[in-house]
């Protein structure tokens, strides 16, 4: 069996889909999986172990240069990879036109997506064969793993999410060298990215609680950060009173080393902290426009400060702006640190003595 997964971006949709990756590959372990996904986040698809196939595109840098001809030979040798093979089954984790599209035209003959009310574009459910129903209220892994299970059967998951990701011992050391030249142990990691300003938390406020996690804790706080993010990471070590944020560049699998390591993780709803929560980092989250019930973490012990956007209903495109960052206090956000850091301590303290963390 050929089994194709779309679901081009973002980095925090990638790793929202990787539960359904492994309930996949659970149900079906002798079948070929291929994955679409747009270049820029594909770092962290490659050499996965439960994918045969990474097809890569660039749809962004084509509609700028769709009238050169390198583009039009990219395209075509993406379609050439994408109907090398005869899918079975595809899924759209989409709800797009883009990925609709692409999806149909891998020729797969079951095209399965959400139902009408769930897509982001409605007019994809044209390219789909099959439609999901799937809870208005639910977590976007929830919705994804809804999809998987109307192929496979079974009932929801009632243990933790599977986030199968393929870490190398070379980002490993690398970040482990990095750490070892900096002379930095026990660290925290301050994110302030958001993709737009209402998801962001001010810069000043991050070197605030970096100045609180330094008295309180003796901790580092690295602010890692990608490319175009280095401002806002200097921003944020500007604003630290005591100089102890650390702007710290970093690839998805490096961040993912990092957050195994880091002892809190803070920030907006962005791919850095979907990826903290895939790997299990405590999290201190700070949600505005978009909903942290929807997208946000899913450990019962992380939490989460909303602050509704002034229009007063949730969006999720950067089409849509209110004006400004969130208004959250620093006072705030340093209680819930401080209650996230206890129950961690609380739970590693259990683990040692062998009882179960929720005694």
């Amino acid at each position: 069996m050929n089994v194709l997964i779309v679901k081009l971006s973002a980095i925090g949709d990638v790793i929202h889909t990787l539960p359904a990756l492994a309930r996949l590959r659970r149900a079906f372990p002798q079948a070929r999986i291929s994955w679409i996904v747009e270049r820029a986040v594909a770092e962290l698809l490659r050499d996965h172990p439960m994918l045969d196939a990474v097809i890569e595109v660039d749809t962004r840098r084509w509609r700028k240069r769709w009238l050169a001809r390198a583009t039009w030979e990219e395209v075509q040798d993406a379609l050439a990879l994408l109907r090398h093979h005869r899918y079975d089954l595809g899924f759209d984790f989409q709800g797009l036109m883009k990925s609709a599209v692409v999806l149909w035209l891998s020729g797969a003959e079951r095209r399965i997506g959400f139902e009408t009310a769930a897509l982001k574009e409605k007019a994809s459910r044209l390219f789909l064969t099959e439609q999901v129903p799937v809870p208005a209220d639910a977590h976007v892994i929830e919705r994804n793993l809804a999809l998987v299970r109307h192929v496979v059967g079974g009932s929801e998951d009632r243990g933790p999410y599977e986030f199968p990701l393929s870490i190398s011992g070379e980002d490993r050391r690398a970040v482990e060298e990095r750490l070892e030249v900096l002379g930095i142990q026990d660290f925290a990691l301050l994110n302030p990215g958001g993709g737009w300003a209402a998801k962001r938390w001010p810069p000043e406020r991050y070197g605030a609680v970096a100045d609180f996690l330094w008295e309180r804790y003796g901790w580092i706080s690295l602010v890692p950060f990608g490319p175009s993010e280095e401002v806002l990471a200097q921003m944020v070590a500007r604003a630290s009173r005591w100089k102890k944020a650390v702007p710290f560049p970093c690839t998805l699998k490096q961040l993912a080393a990092l957050a195994d390591r880091a002892r809190v993780f803070l920030g907006g709803d962005t791919g850095p902290l979907h990826l903290a929560a895939a790997r299990g980092t405590p999290i201190v989250a700070l949600y505005g426009p978009t909903s942290a019930q929807r997208n946000g973490p899913f450990h019962p012990e992380d939490q989460v400060i909303e602050r509704p956007p002034a229009s007063g209903y949730r969006y999720y495109s950067r089409r849509q702006r209110d004006a400004g960052f969130l208004d959250i206090p620093v006072y705030e956000v340093i209680a819930a640190i401080e209650r996230r850091v206890a129950l961690a301590e609380k739970s590693s303290a259990l683990a040692r003595k062998g009882g179960p963390p929720d005694s």
